[in-house]
């Protein structure tokens, strides 16, 4: 029996859905069998009213299937996750990423080399905002302190590089385990206030990096799930030989930096955990805002005066113009060119799997309908509905966002971008992007406030980016209630299935995470492991991943057993709408149709599909019968 909804708002936007439970292999873990349990609905059609309540029970969609983890029995319990854009505070990283395309636009930074694919991943997310123009503002003077902070931003951005490539050394070698999401490293410049309290001789320390202490706390994370059966990511073998003390970690990593190259001007030492890079040289000015070093490739006898020339040049060259349009979802050949690219390029999908079927099925499709912008400050100016948002630089197509504007959100899907941009964090950026659009929008539409970033998967290393977007809340499985992250944390670092609502009223002071930006960097190095899968962070960038469902593996199961999420309700499926036949009727008006047989597993289905989307929601949606 086919078993559909859709609302019951008019004949003609209603949304419809076949109702069922869904096993596949899970696309986080990559555990073997099917280990990813779900519920499913088949969308035929679905009302952004609809769909936003949904989202607000936990569902998300794919193309036209609409999946909510079952959280009790999945593999890797995925939680909703949220932002309120008038309250975001943008990180150090963050506004570095934004800089770095302001200086890309004005001509001032260089259009890089292709970057390694894991160093800008996380870009599978998206962006969002009406057509906009972004021409870089005309600063043909950049003054000695900008040159010098551009220069020092440069120079850091490669000593992280540097670290990335040991870690990934290591795993290579197998003296680290490939089968986590190790975090991505970060440098930081030393102040000069305490540039010199770690002095060995005529060496200063200028930079530093704390990432030996975030690669224990993975392989601590990791062993402690090993031993708790939760997941095999880390080898017997390899879990009781690795040393998880940060001080060995930074010694290693030191010694493998060293054996890929010196870089002129430093020494790189451990010290205490910490990875520190020291001035070969005393520096000729003490009062200097960063240090001169030879940057990789520069000669030494001449670094100070090509550094000179290089700025000079870069700081007459040539403008760029970037263009963020919004678009109805359709199918664009250029855009599927890019997909197929990125796909390729970055998650190493073999070309014969990347079809223009599977791209029109997982981003181009969407059952959403429509709705027209209106002036009574109900509907912004886009509309409600499904778009692509689409990156432009000097007329060539970079990135795609794909995302669902809808009555209280933004809801970003999918972002895919152009390789040869990885070193824009492409990721991050489209966020930025698109929690601006959600500010600027608000203008137009007054309950469009927040920003969905899809599912958080505390138990998946490199999807816990997007909680760096502070300050991020977490939805209730059980009573579908809002609870601030860095609350929810300590308890997900425990246990990876948590009824957050039980800590819902946990004051502030309770918790062991505080409540800044700046602490939640870890989660920002997590999603660099990813694009930078979008680049910072979502790098840095995140990957947003979604779950494509065209495969057998997608096929629903009836639903035949009672769900434990959200299982409050008392059973009564009386008013729930059916569809039959072309006639729309309360199942209360419809029951004696059915013989005692056929009712007993029709009333089974149906108590089944009122728990999953609610008693409102099943009172007002379309339970089609075919």
């Amino acid at each position: 029996m086919k078993n559909e909804a859709s609302s019951s708002n008019s004949r003609e936007e209603s949304s419809v859905v076949d109702c069922g439970r869904r096993r596949s292999s899970c696309g986080y873990c990559k555990s073997s069998g099917r280990t990813s349990i779900s519920h499913g609905l088949w969308s035929h059609s679905l009302t952004v009213n609809d769909y936003q309540d949904l989202l607000d029970r936990g569902w998300r969609r794919s193309g036209c299937f609409l999946y909510k983890p079952e959280m009790e029995r999945t593999c890797c319990p995925s939680y909703t996750i949220r932002l309120k854009a008038s309250d975001f505070v943008p990180s150090k990283e963050q506004r570095r990423v934004y800089r770095r395309m302001q200086r890309f636009s004005d001509g001032t930074l260089e259009e890089g080399k292709p970057v390694e694919h894991a160093d800008d991943q996380n870009a599978s997310k998206l962006t969002g905002s009406s057509v906009n123009h972004f021409v870089s503002s005309s600063g043909n003077e950049f003054s000695c302190s900008n040159k010098r902070e551009n220069n020092a931003e440069e120079f850091i951005y490669h000593l992280s590089n540097q670290i990335d490539k040991a870690v990934h050394a290591y795993i290579e070698s197998g003296e680290f385990p490939s089968g986590i999401q190790f975090p991505k490293a970060m440098v930081k410049l030393v102040s000069h206030a305490k540039r010199k309290l770690a002095v060995e001789g005529s060496e200063d320390l200028l930079y530093t990096s704390n990432i030996a202490f975030q690669i224990a706390a993975t392989l601590r994370r990791t062993r402690s799930a090993e031993r708790d059966g939760q997941q095999s990511l880390m080898s017997r073998h390899n879990a009781e030989e690795i040393d998880l003390c940060p001080k060995s970690i930074a010694e290693k990593l030191v010694f493998s930096s060293n054996q890929l190259g010196n870089i002129s001007g430093l020494s790189i030492r451990a010290c205490n955990g910490h990875i520190n890079f020291y001035s070969t040289a005393k520096s000729a000015s003490s009062d200097r805002d960063f240090p001169i070093v030879t940057l990789p490739g520069e000669s030494g006898s001449g670094s100070q005066s090509s550094s000179a020339k290089k700025s000079s040049e870069h700081r007459q060259g040539q403008k760029r113009k970037l263009e963020i349009r919004l678009k109805r979802s359709s199918f664009d050949p250029e855009e599927y060119a890019l997909y197929k690219r990125y796909q390729i390029k970055v998650h190493n999908d073999p070309p014969d799997r990347v079809t223009e079927s599977s791209y029109k099925r997982f981003l181009v499709d969407t059952p959403l309908f429509f709705v027209s912008p209106s002036a009574d400050g109900m509907v912004p100016p886009c509309g409600f509905g499904s778009f692509h948002q689409q990156y432009i630089i000097d007329g060539k197509l970079v990135a795609v966002g794909v995302v669902d504007v809808l009555p209280r959100c933004l809801s970003s899907k999918y972002l895919f971008w152009d390789p040869d941009y990885a070193f824009l964090s492409l990721g991050k950026y489209s966020a930025l992007q698109e929690i601006g659009w959600v500010k600027e929008n608000q203008a137009y539409c007054a309950s469009l406030q927040y920003y969905y970033m899809g599912y958080y998967i505390h138990s998946c290393i490199k999807m816990r980016y997007k909680a760096a977007y502070y300050p991020s809340e977490l939805l209730c499985p059980l009573h579908y209630q809002w609870v601030a992250f860095h609350i929810a944390r300590p308890m997900l670092d425990k246990k990876k299935y948590v009824m957050l609502s039980d800590y819902a009223s946990l004051p502030d002071g309770e918790s062991s995470q505080s409540c800044n930006p700046e602490s939640l960097m870890d989660l920002q190095h997590d999603e660099n492991g990813l694009e930078d899968s979008n680049d910072v962070f979502m790098g840095e960038d995140e990957q947003m991943i979604e779950i494509e469902s065209d495969s057998s593996d997608d096929e629903l199961e009836p639903e035949t057993s009672g769900l434990g999420s959200g299982a409050t309700d008392n059973g009564d499926v009386t008013n729930v709408l059916v569809g039959l036949r072309g006639s729309r009727l309360r199942y209360k008006d419809l029951q004696r149709a059915f013989g005692p047989t056929e009712r007993n597993y029709l009333e089974a289905q149906l108590r089944s599909y009122q728990r999953v989307v609610g008693v409102e929601l099943s009172d007002r949606m379309v339970y089609s019968l075919g």
